[in-house]
This record gives C-alpha cells, sequence and structure tokens, in this order.
C-alpha cells in the first residue's frame, strides 16, 4: 500500500517536468482498442494522453505486461474478509442456511474484529490493482479504513430491518449518516439489503436520499418464491429470526424496486442470478454479476449475456471472502472468460473498469485511460506467447506481481520490480 514514487520513477518524472510516458507490450485504453506497443503519457496525477506505437518515445518501459485502467469492485463486503474458508457456501437451494453462518459469524465479531476484517480485506484489494471500491457496510464500518485509503470509493451503508418500531429511529440514524461530508475519494450511498431483510418503505425512502443506491436482488431460488408467493426457505428463516410478517414484509417490493429506483442517482441490482432482462431496467440500473459466488452456490448460468443483449449496464464484484476465494476482480473478469466464451472479451475488460466507474459515479475520473482522467491503471503481467486478440492473453489466468499507478503515483513502484528505465532518461 506504500504509495511514495519509487526510486528512478520520480527522477523520470522531475526530469521531464513532471510528465512521464510509459510504454507497455499491450496499453488498454477500454475506451477504445487496444494499442500494442502503445504509450500512456502522465503528467501530474492526470492522463495527459494515450498513444499507439511511435507517437512519441516513452521514458519507462513497463516490459511484458499489459497496463490497464484501475480495476472496480463494484460489490464487495469488507467487513466479512475475517470469513473466509469459515461459512463455506451451500447449493443454491440451501442458501438460507448460508445465511444463517454468516449471521452467526457477524454477531460474534467485536467491533475492533470488524476493523481488523475490513483493513485486511482492503490491502488485499488493493494489492490486485483495485483502485475503486464499492463496499457494502453495516452502519458504515468501513468509511474510516476507505476514506483513508489511496483508492476510490462508495460505502453503502447497509439497512436491515424488519421491524416496523424501528423505521423512524433507523430513519433519523441513517440519515444523519448519508448528510455527512464526504471526502474527495469517498462517497456515502445506502443498501437497502434484500427483499427479505428490509421492508418496501425503507427501499423508497433510500432511493430518494440524492445518493446511489445498491440492493441484493434475486440472489437464490428462496428468494425468487419469497418475492413471488410469500413462502418458502425464507419464511422458516425470519420466523426463527422473529421477523417474520406476511402482511408488511414484501408486498409489491419488485414495484416498488422499479418505481423508487427512478429516483436514485444509481440504483445497482447485485447479483440478479434469477431476474429477467425486462421493464425493471432502466438507464439508472446496473446489474452486478459475481461470477466465483455465483458459480459457488451452484446457480444455473447467468442471465449476464441476456442482460447485455438488452442493453443493460453489467459490471463485476467479488462479493465476499465468506463467498469467494480472494477479491481480486481480475480473477471475476478472467474466469468469465474461460466459462463464457459467448461473451467479447473486450465487454469483459469493460465490466471490471468502465462500467463499473459507471455504475458507481466515477467514471468522469476513472474507469479507462483517456486524457484528463486520473492517472489510474494497472500493470498486469502476461504470458510470454502471441494471440491474434490482445484481450486473450489479458484475460487468461497467468502469475505474477501487478503494479497500480493511482492518480499518478505506482503503489509500490515499478522501478523496485525489475521494470526498466530507458537508457540515458534517469538516474
Amino acid at each position: 500500500m506504500a504509495t511514495d514514487p519509487p526510486p528512478g520513477t520520480a527522477a523520470v518524472a522531475s526530469g521531464f517536468a513532471g510528465e512521464v510516458t510509459y510504454t507497455a507490450r499491450v496499453v488498454f485504453p477500454v475506451a477504445g482498442p487496444p494499442l500494442v506497443g502503445g504509450t500512456l503519457t502522465v503528467r501530474g496525477d492526470r492522463v495527459a494522453a494515450v498513444e499507439p506505437r511511435g507517437a512519441r518515445t516513452p521514458d519507462v518501459d513497463l516490459g511484458n505486461v499489459a497496463l490497464i485502467p484501475g480495476l472496480v469492485n463494484a460489490h464487495t463486503h469488507l467487513d466479512l474478509s475475517g470469513a473466509r474458508g469459515l461459512v463455506p457456501p451451500t447449493d443454491a437451494a440451501h442458501f438460507t442456511d448460508w445465511l444463517r453462518g454468516v449471521i452467526a459469524y457477524r454477531r460474534g465479531r467485536t467491533p475492533e474484529q470488524v476493523q481488523t476484517d475490513v483493513r485486511a480485506g482492503l490491502a488485499e484489494a488493493l494489492d490486485f490493482g483495485t483502485t475503486l471500491i464499492g463496499d457494502i457496510a453495516a452502519d458504515g464500518a468501513s468509511w474510516d479504513a476507505l476514506a483513508a485509503a489511496p483508492a476510490r470509493a462508495v460505502v453503502f451503508r447497509e439497512l436491515i430491518g424488519l421491524r416496523e418500531g424501528r423505521l423512524l429511529e433507523q430513519v433519523k440514524d441513517h440519515w444523519e449518516w448519508v448528510r455527512r461530508p464526504g471526502t474527495g475519494f469517498a462517497r456515502r450511498a445506502l443498501s437497502p439489503h434484500a427483499p427479505y431483510s428490509v421492508r418496501e418503505m425503507m427501499l423508497m425512502w433510500a432511493c430518494r436520499c440524492g445518493v446511489p443506491v445498491t440492493v441484493h436482488w434475486m440472489e437464490s431460488p428462496a428468494e425468487v418464491e419469497l418475492v413471488g408467493t410469500h413462502a418458502g426457505p425464507f419464511v422458516a428463516f425470519l420466523r426463527d429470526l422473529g421477523v417474520w410478517d406476511e402482511g408488511q414484509l414484501i408486498g409489491g417490493f419488485r414495484r416498488t424496486l422499479a418505481h423508487a429506483g427512478l429516483h436514485a442517482p444509481a440504483l445497482l441490482l447485485a447479483h440478479a442470478n434469477y431476474q429477467p432482462p425486462d421493464d425493471l431496467f432502466r438507464p439508472n440500473t446496473t446489474v452486478v454479476y459475481c461470477p466465483r459466488t455465483h458459480a459457488a452456490f451452484g446457480h444455473p448460468p447467468h442471465p449476464v449475456a441476456d442482460f447485455l443483449a438488452r442493453g443493460v449496464r453489467v459490471c463485476l464484484g467479488t462479493d465476499s471472502l465468506a463467498s469467494n476465494p480472494d477479491l481480486d476482480p481480475l480473477a471475476e473478469a478472467r474466469f468469465v472468460r474461460a466459462r463464457r466464451p459467448d461473451l467479447p472479451a473486450e465487454t469483459i475488460l469493460k465490466m471490471v473498469t468502465l462500467a463499473g466507474a459507471e455504475a458507481l459515479g466515477w467514471a468522469d475520473e476513472t474507469g479507462s485511460l483517456e486524457a484528463g482522467k486520473s492517472a489510474d491503471a494497472v500493470a498486469v503481467p502476461l504470458p510470454d506467447r502471441d494471440a491474434a486478440d490482445p484481450h486473450e492473453l489479458l484475460l487468461a489466468d497467468h502469475p505474477g506481481e501487478r503494479r497500480t499507478l493511482f492518480r499518478g503515483v505506482w503503489r509500490p513502484g515499478v522501478v523496485a520490480a525489475g521494470f526498466s528505465l530507458r537508457s540515458g532518461d534517469a538516474g
């Protein structure tokens, strides 16, 4: 997580009046086609230019790497980072059993342990090259860590509650939180958790607060059954928690989501494993697909291709370490490429970069390598072979340490990692 420029890189910057041009085997702007041997020119904390090979002489050769925009993880739960391996996913039919395990885990954590979990998850996310995170956090617990991190973030404070007596108290508490000032790199948002865990009134209220909203939606067969018929495994699950109320629980949650969601600046539907691409979707709506979590529960193939064909924006998330092996967004993209050859490779890369930035409201700053945007990029080692489409090299599983550029500063430094400076350009 170091943010100081490494030896050599700083010398290049000072020697070129704060402007440095990097070259790599392939530069992926995402906003345009990949550039073999292309260059990325950084001036201060901004992208000054992205150009094809030969347009200008590079100062730093990054070698056999892909230079891509900073990775975007649009849906995760950093506060569950300590649960890795402790709450293994069930099969899809027993999703509520997994939820019971997650609830028990959370209830057993002290506030200090939660903060330790958040920091550990954040460190892992940064190491993988994540520069923008959408985190779901009970009580906004990850705010302090993310506000101080060398990354951008949207912190969705989680709304959970079905007991009518606490609704006004919850509204007041969450309103005070969301009205507090953000920072230059962290923004506040809300997450009415799911149809089985929050009342429609809270969903309607959240969508009118003027901040992005994310909802866990159509994640399991049990949720489909609950929303459709008020029956199924969630009935016993909610009765055990003492909150089952058939008359007030869900009503027209889907209808409310379709209408109230129009008022939110952005509406993110996490998972949508069983949601058809219908009229629920508006221009402000994004599906956040969590591929490896989806696979871990054994769900049927995700309707991602149908969403994309209909013009619905889709981005990627890792979900939490209670259901996923790590917090690597690029691993999600590679997983999708290996199992969904029907999806274009360039679309998959966009799902983990620009589409995520658009969904989280940061596309004016990050998500693609374009002049004027923040200089956020990741140098990803590539296999030592050729491919007709450079995307296939990037999306192939390949080891190697990545290096991340955030606002024009490497974390950690490229020179220390063995990248070569062009002779004579710097000491």
